[in-house]
Parts: structure tokens; C-alpha cells; sequence
């Protein structure tokens, strides 16, 4: 019950929803960057929303697979293939022992999360299995996957009617509530921050009329933007305090920073901002040179943004009940 890497893609590493609880000991939160995307494609998948996928940046791996089994791919749409035909997104797929999933041309935005049926047999690392790469622990021995390695599946389908369970899972009717899709929007919704009192007034006007650009420097750290400065009313020395997912600092070059999943546990800029939770996939799927402008949005609208969300969550798993019935033995109906 494997699968061998036949080329690892241009950053391919597994991620959850993060190792939480440990930032004052430093330790990195990681966890997949778009995570409505990875609990997408386990949902899919038929697993608990938070099994470990495989992010998959850029440029896809090559995967051989020596065992049969059932996958969901979420997230951007990178062109994947079973044995040269075209697969969609956000279906669960059924696999054959002898496939090959590879990855084509990008059509759209920047990660995909490869979801396996049970998951993939990963050691957790301080109660999750999110490689943190510059630390080098968590996920595959702390790296991205290399040529060569081998995945050990961690439920197999080999019970099943192959033919009749891809027959039974296409016939079911899957619809995606609207607000669990990725739907470009003008401006990315944004909250005050902390700090937002320290800037001045010019500079609060621009960060919610101005034009950014995604820099080159950007990576699951931090997204850097180009465009034009953010002031302070005078230079002011900050504590250095805990960092969140979405926060914007903005450090001595007036240059703002979205933080991201790979963040430092603690930072001493201003921040001027925060991104509000229902709005991160939309900048995690950002190449280098796309542009971001941003609305104002208060924490009652982001609460509500959010709880709309998770209810949708809900809402598809229930929907989704005849996926994991068939793929665990059962029917349907």
C-alpha cells in the first residue's frame, strides 16, 4: 500500500491545520496556506477535514501508485492527469494500483492540496504532521519530497469493485457552497490592527485605496508588497509579541508584510492590519507580480464572514455522508 515519488514538483510538502499551542516555546505554526482548499480535498477524500494533504506549489510532483486508492486534488488548478487523461478538481477520484498522477501547465492559481483516503502514514511532531522546512521537522523528515520516496498509504481500497466504486462516487452529486469556492474579488477584506492608531492618517488612506504588488521575496513566511510606503507618525519601539496568520507588519521601510503560515512565532513591527480569516486562500493562491488592493472590514462583518463559512464546512460534509459510506465498505443510499 504505496506510492513512489517519481519527480517531487517544485515544493511539494505535507501539511495540516498547524502545530498549534507551542509559539511561546518558538515553535512555527505551519499548517497549509490556503486551508479552505486542504480541508476541501480531505472532505472529499473522505476523511476528517484535518488529515494531513499534500501541498503542492507551483509545478506538481510525479506519483506512481502500487496500491489502489481514492484522492481528491483542491486548490489551484495545476493541469493534473491520471496516465496522460485529464482529472477534475474537487471530485474524489478512484486510483488503480499501476496509475500515475502527474501535473501540466498551471491554469490557475498557485497550491494544490492532494488529499489520500485514510491519509498518508506520517509520525506527528508536537501534535501535528505540517512540515516546517526551515526547522527541518514535521511532514516527509522535515523536507519537501524528494525523487524516490515512497509514501505509505495508510488504508487501502483493495477490497473494493474498483470499477463500480469510481461509477457509484461520480454519480454522486457534489455542489460546493459558494463561499468555499475561490472567487476573485476587487479587494481583499481587511481588519484594523493593533497599531493601526500609529500610522498616519495619509497612511491608513492608502492602505485601503492604493495598489500593492506581490513581491518576489514572497514565501510561506511572509508575503511581501511593493507599492507605496506606510508611514508611522514617528518612529515608536514595539514589544515583540505574538504574530497571527493574516496580520500585516510593517517594518522600517514602510513596505507591508502579510504574514502567513511559516510566520515567526513573535514580531516587534507595527501592524497595521489583518486579513480577514475568510480572505487568506485568496492570498496564499498570489503569484510573485499579482496585484492586492484592500476594503476596510470591522470584526463583526470577519465573525460573520467566518461563521458563514464553517457552516457551509458542515453543510458539505453532511452532503458528502455517501462518499465515506461507499468508501468505507458501505452504500450510498
Amino acid at each position: 500500500m504505496s506510492i513512489t515519488v517519481i519527480k517531487p514538483g517544485l515544493l511539494s510538502t505535507f501539511q495540516d491545520g498547524g502545530r498549534l499551542g507551542h509559539q511561546h516555546l518558538g515553535v512555527p505554526v505551519s499548517g497549509a496556506m490556503d486551508t479552505r482548499a486542504h480541508r476541501l480535498a480531505n472532505l472529499l477524500a473522505g476523511n476528517n477535514a484535518d488529515e494531513a494533504t499534500l501541498e503542492i506549489t507551483l509545478t506538481g510532483p510525479e506519483l506512481h501508485f502500487d496500491a489502489p486508492a481514492c484522492i481528491a486534488i483542491s486548490g489551484a488548478r495545476l493541469g493534473p492527469c491520471l496516465n496522460g487523461q485529464a482529472v477534475p478538481n474537487d471530485r474524489p477520484l478512484v486510483v488503480s494500483a499501476g496509475d500515475r498522477l502527474t501535473f501540466g501547465a498551471r491554469q490557475s492559481g498557485v497550491r494544490a492540496y492532494l488529499a489520500w483516503h485514510g491519509g498518508v502514514e506520517i509520525l506527528p511532531v508536537l501534535g501535528s504532521r505540517s512540515t516546517y522546512v526551515r526547522g527541518g521537522f514535521g511532514g516527509l523528515d522535515g523536507r519537501a519530497l524528494k525523487k524516490g520516496d515512497t509514501l505509505t498509504l495508510r488504508r487501502s481500497l483493495q477490497q473494493h469493485d474498483l470499477q463500480a466504486l469510481d461509477r457509484e462516487l461520480w454519480h454522486i452529486k457534489i455542489y460546493l457552497p459558494a463561499i468555499l469556492g475561490l472567487q476573485p474579488r476587487a479587494a481583499l477584506r481587511l481588519l484594523r490592527g493593533p497599531h493601526t492608531g500609529l500610522f498616519t492618517e495619509a497612511a491608513i488612506d492608502t492602505l485601503f485605496s492604493a495598489e500593492y504588488r506581490v513581491s518576489p521575496d514572497s514565501e510561506r513566511m511572509g508575503y511581501r508588497l511593493q507599492g507605496p510606503l506606510l508611514p508611522l507618525k514617528q518612529a515608536t519601539q514595539l514589544l515583540s509579541e505574538p504574530t497571527s496568520f493574516g496580520a500585516i507588519q510593517v517594518p522600517a521601510d514602510g513596505q507591508p508584510i502579510i504574514l502567513m503560515a511559516d510566520r515567526q512565532t513573535t514580531g516587534g513591527y507595527a501592524k497595521i492590519g489583518h486579513v480577514a480569516t475568510v480572505d487568506l486562500p485568496l492570498v496564499a493562491q498570489c503569484l510573485p507580480g499579482e496585484k492586492l488592493k484592500f476594503t476596510e472590514c470591522t470584526l463583526e462583518q470577519a465573525q460573520r464572514l467566518d461563521a458563514q463559512r464553517e457552516a457551509a464546512f458542515e453543510q458539505l460534509n453532511q452532503m458528502l455522508a455517501p462518499v465515506r459510506a461507499l468508501l468505507n465498505g458501505g452504500s450510498a443510499s
